[in-house]
């Protein structure tokens, strides 16, 4: 049964062509009779059955060309006017008509039937008056003939605006849920690039904390093997660090990895700096740390932009400002954000590590650090002192601008 329902969907003039010969069928059988009966409009009946066949054709044919259709009824109906051809039942073909062209034709087809369909049931009655209705009685015959084309004419139209609803609805469905489908990939391409930023900071931090302490270990082997053994020491626990970072990151990049046991160490704040700056003095930086203001808690985004600004600026200093080079850490809270100044007395980074935003070729430390602090809604100026070495300066707002 689902396949003569799939059947007759797919082809509709298959349905129509049988309304059509039924229709055609009905009306030889109005057309015998009359003529059989003797009816002193016998005569006038003569055209009746090419009537009939151009009837049913627009029938058979209505979905597949209804402006067309349309047109060959309004001729069929005309002819019965001029040829003196009563209405038969062929005529329903017109009602049919009516309502396709509502329903599916254009728009001027659509008005035209209209109007045809409110000037058939007067037409009719002016060409076939009924004798014992008088001149108010043949006004409400030519309204009641008028109802029924009235009605086609208006559920066709309802379907057209029904199906234009639902083709609304579905198109402004299809365009959420692109849209849906384009935050996702935005969302993932951001979580991807905050993941990368990470993984910078974590690489370029660690890793040249571990190049240091090799190359002091390597210097004292002979001379002082504890200093090296401690070096070695400093090596081994940067190393497990960057490596349970690395870790938790390279996790997050994996779909569906959510085993449970892994290592997985939570975000650095600012009461990690402590940690940083001791770290960093091990490898060898002198750094002055100093607070200004008041601690107390911050969001979680602010902290750990604050710590990987701090660290990318350390590890700049260690890459860039020769082996003499100190630096210097303040943190200053305001009432409403965090202020950091990060300097050092080195030679400085190369002119165009700053000049276009940290895109040198070779890293991307100060673009990491500007999308850091773009993310919080706060500022960062970086550059050359004019006393020498390089200066990080950035403030952080407790809430994103607007």
């Amino acid at each position: 049964m689902q396949r003569l329902y799939d059947f007759l969907r797919r082809n509709p003039t298959w349905v129509d062509s049988f309304w059509a010969v039924a229709l055609f069928g009905i009306s030889c059988v109005s057309i015998t009779n009359v003529n059989g009966a003797g009816d002193q409009q016998g005569s006038s009946l003569a055209p009746a059955l090419p009537i009939a066949v151009v009837l049913s054709t627009v029938v058979a044919l209505r979905r597949r060309m209804p402006e067309k259709m349309l047109v060959l009824a309004v001729a069929a109906g005309l002819a019965q006017l001029v040829l003196d051809v009563p209405s038969a039942p062929e005529d329903f073909a017109m009602l049919v008509i009516i309502y396709t062209v509502a329903a599916d034709g254009a728009r001027w087809a659509s008005r035209f039937a209209l109007i045809g369909g409110l000037c058939a049931g007067t037409l009719s009655q002016l060409r076939w008056p009924a004798t014992e209705a008088g001149g108010l009685g043949g006004v409400l015959i030519a309204i009641f003939q008028t109802v029924p084309f009235a009605l086609a004419w208006v559920l066709g139209d309802s379907i057209r605006t029904r199906r234009a609803y639902l083709a609304q609805l579905e198109e402004r469905a299809a365009r959420l849920e692109k849209e849906r489908e384009a935050q996702a990939k935005v969302a993932v391409a951001a979580e991807r690039a905050r993941i990368a930023r990470e993984l910078h900071d974590v690489v370029a931090h660690n890793v040249s904390v571990m190049v240091v302490q090799a190359d002091g270990a390597a210097y004292v082997m002979d001379t002082a093997p504890d200093q090296a053994r401690k070096a070695l020491e400093t090596i081994s626990g940067t190393g497990r660090q960057a490596l349970a970072e690395m870790r938790r990151l390279l996790g997050v990049l994996r779909t569906g990895e959510h085993q449970e046991g892994g290592e997985y160490v939570p975000q650095p704040d600012v009461e990690q700096l402590d940690d940083l700056i001791e770290q960093c003095r091990t490898s060898g930086l002198p750094v002055d740390f100093k607070v200004e203001g008041t601690p107390r808690p911050l969001p979680s985004g602010v902290e750990l932009t604050a710590y990987r600004i701090v660290q990318e600026a350390l590890t700049n200093t260690r890459k860039h400002g020769g082996p003499n080079a100190g630096a210097s850490v303040r943190l200053v809270y305001f009432d409403d954000g965090l202020g950091l100044l990060v300097e050092d007395d080195g030679k400085g980074a190369p002119h165009e590590l700053y000049e276009e935003g940290g895109a040198d070729g070779q890293g991307h430390g100060l673009i990491g650090m500007r999308e850091r602090v773009g993310m919080v809604g706060g500022t960062l100026d970086a550059g050359p002192r004019p006393g020498g070495g390089f200066r990080i300066s950035a403030l952080l707002p407790l809430k994103a601008a607007h």
